[in-house]
């Protein structure tokens, strides 16, 4: 439906402007205006191809464009995205291609995207992978990235992994009964990470990490930054190789 409403739109406005410069000569009759404004409906209409080929340009043409922006975006903030000095640094930290992942826990696309992202770092070895709690998914998000940040402060990086990887996996809602439980299966203080759960410190990886995503524009999750390239939403393991292919051979 979309499509046909771009094409509707670009043939009217295509049909309208060379109308207006062709017949901008006063010379022109009312009559011969007519005229060349339904022999250019008619074409365009015997010849949709014209439009699909326009449009095809037209959408390659703003993919360009956003992609160059998305670049810009994250080499402006790359200090912020890969040096921080907080976030979760996993995989190889001495690793040539460093991917960063925004991530909400109650994200399904997350979820999906998870043992992928896994599978990605462990097979190839020499990938540096960033964690970035971006809960924007409600209270439960929120409430679950606290518990995450909290539970690397308190424990450690080991812990927030283990961590972080069962509440990704956590099909149940998150609250304080199932992230007590959490903390008890990983023989983890839990009174200690409840307590940080509030604390400045917490509250300023968050709101650091929202506003990165701010500056960058992230909306959603998954939102992927391969070297300086991003990518927003989900994407399958192949298309992560070939990403990561991709920027190993661009230097």
């Amino acid at each position: 439906m979309r499509l046909i409403s771009t094409i509707a739109a670009l043939l009217l406005t295509t049909t309208s402007v060379f109308a207006q410069d062709v017949t901008s000569d006063d010379a022109m009759t009312d009559a011969q205006r007519d005229t060349f404004r339904a022999e250019v409906r008619a074409y365009l209409m015997e010849n949709p191809e014209v439009l699909m080929e326009a449009i095809a340009v037209l959408e390659n043409r703003q993919e360009q464009a956003e992609a160059t922006r998305d670049e810009t975006l994250a080499q402006v903030n790359m200090n912020a995205l890969i040096d921080d000095g907080f976030s979760f640094v996993g995989g190889n930290p001495d690793g040539d291609i460093t991917i960063v992942e925004f991530i909400d826990y109650r994200c399904g696309f997350c979820r999906r995207a998870h043992p992928e992202v896994a599978e990605l770092v462990t097979s190839d070895g020499n990938i540096r992978i960033i964690t970035k709690e971006f809960p924007i998914l409600g209270e439960q998000s929120v409430l679950a990235s606290q518990f995450a940040v909290a539970t690397k402060t308190v424990a450690g990086d080991e812990a927030y992994k283990l961590v972080s990887d069962a509440l990704i996996a956590l099909q149940s809602d998150v609250t304080p009964t199932s992230l007590s439980s959490l903390a008890s299966a990983f023989d983890l203080d839990g009174d200690a990470i409840f307590a940080e759960m509030n604390s400045d410190a917490t509250k300023a990886v968050l709101a650091n990490n929202r506003a990165l995503g701010d500056r960058m524009q992230i909306t959603g999750t998954p939102t992927f930054v391969f070297g300086d390239q991003m990518v927003r939403g989900y994407i399958n393991l192949a298309q992560m190789r070939q990403i990561v292919e991709q920027e190993r051979d661009d230097g």
